[in-house]
């Protein structure tokens, strides 16, 4: 469920109409629903309801300070991948206590910062990542709290691109290596094993995947008691799909994921951290843009927008789909249209859909992309040297713009000329 429905033939985000945003900020841009963002965090926080947990948002769906504070708000805990993200979440309010850093490739730098500031753990994926944690560790003085994330070889049966649980993964150590790992670990001053880690990948749609990797980490908690390790916190990933179509084939829900999750694992008494971010945010945001032109090809029609790849690279980069509909509804009756819905861009790849039937517009009418709240303004560029589109927030019958469309002059102003030039 979300907040951006249709009254009396206006599309509206909450209590807004998005067309009124559109006049003030311009097109295209990004529009977050608050009240969605905190339906979806308290779904999975009521999911978990009589277990130890923490829900840790992953920030790299959305990460714009403005949801960071509003998740916070709530109790969430944030998981970063990067020096970036940890330096956002410190500045959104967000304590040391509720980071969790995960991450292939954290570097001393970031290690230390966040050893720095205070950190919850380090979800640590390699050996040489584990030295130096430990490096840095003992050089400030502190002991750095970690898991281990083992990578469990179980087919997430999702995109190939974010796929992460199999063998062939970049992800994490063999799960068949986490004995002799955790005995190394536990040898080093400056660390503290705490608990497991694993996350399997990104938009699954089936509970059976989670349930392999579940039972392969619980028989691994038990090993790994046995071997005289501590382990009282299970950190889950994330992963839990969203429905980008208005299909009933739709992902499990969080209560049902929930429910697995005690089913698998509660018998063991870990206190359970799990990093959701798509199912907060996707479903939370769209993306507003303008029709440019409609122009007839040979045998089809091209729909051409203001948004472009650079803006919501999605479609182009894992053939994803979202559902694209008018701002103003449709009369009654009025006969459906075939398009191909792409951006100005200079790429083949600036296609948002191929042969896409949907209610007919013309030049200047506003159409919004659904689900578009996960991996949308934080993957966005300035290819082709366009501006970072707007990020907008609403509350209820207010909204606010979270991150400001640059100008040309302020991106252009960024190079800097050589002496010689």
């Amino acid at each position: 469920m979300d907040h951006f429905l249709y009254r009396d033939g206006a599309l509206f985000a909450e209590d807004v109409p998005v067309a009124e945003i559109s006049a003030e900020v311009g097109t295209p841009f990004y529009c977050y629903s608050t009240a969605t963002l905190e339906r979806h965090f308290r779904l999975f926080d009521e999911a978990l309801e009589g277990m130890e947990h923490l829900v840790c948002y992953a920030m790299k769906a959305a990460s714009n300070q403005a949801i960071l504070k509003t998740l916070a708000a709530l109790g969430a805990g944030m998981d970063v991948v990067s020096g970036g993200e940890y330096a956002r979440a410190i500045a959104a309010g967000v304590p040391g206590d509720r980071i969790v850093f995960s991450g292939v490739g954290k570097t001393d730098g970031e290690i230390r910062a966040a050893l720095s500031g205070g950190i919850r753990q380090f979800n640590v994926e390699s050996e040489p990542e584990m030295a130096v944690i430990n490096q840095v560790a003992v050089e400030l003085g502190v002991v750095a709290p970690i898991t281990v994330r083992v990578n469990p070889d179980v087919d997430a049966k999702t995109h190939a691109k974010i796929a992460t649980g199999k063998s062939e993964n970049k992800f994490g150590i063999p799960i068949s290596r986490a004995r002799e790992v955790y005995a190394h670990a536990a040898s080093l001053p400056g660390l503290k094993v705490i608990g497991i880690d694993v996350h399997i990948g990104s938009q699954l749609t089936q509970l059976e995947p989670f349930r392999q990797a579940y039972q392969k980490v619980a028989e691994l908690t038990e090993v790994l008691r046995a071997d005289g390790h501590d382990i009282h916190r299970l950190d889950l990933g994330g992963g839990l799909g969203i429905p980008y179509t208005r299909s009933n084939d739709a992902p499990p829900l969080p209560t049902e994921y929930g429910a697995l999750i005690k089913d698998t694992l509660g018998h063991l008494g870990c206190e359970i951290e799990i990093e959701p971010g798509r199912l907060i945010a996707g479903n939370a945001g769209i993306m507003v843009s303008k029709v440019i032109y409609v122009k007839e090809g040979e045998g089809r029609a091209f729909m051409i927008v203001d948004g472009a790849m650079n803006d919501l690279i999605r479609p182009a980069m894992y053939e994803a789909h979202h559902d694209i509909i008018p701002v103003a509804e449709a009369l009654p009756g009025e006969e459906k249209q075939t398009y191909d819905i792409v951006g100005p861009i200079c790429e083949s790849g600036d296609t948002f859909a191929k042969e896409r039937t949907m209610e007919p517009v013309s030049a200047g009418d506003l159409i919004a992309f659904r689900s578009a709240g996960a991996y949308g303004a934080v993957m966005a560029s300035e290819y082709n040297s366009r501006p970072l589109i707007p990020e907008v927030l609403v509350n209820g019958d207010q909204f606010a713009v979270i991150r400001r469309r640059p100008t040309l002059d302020e991106m252009i102003n960024r190079d800097t000329i050589p002496e010689w030039l």
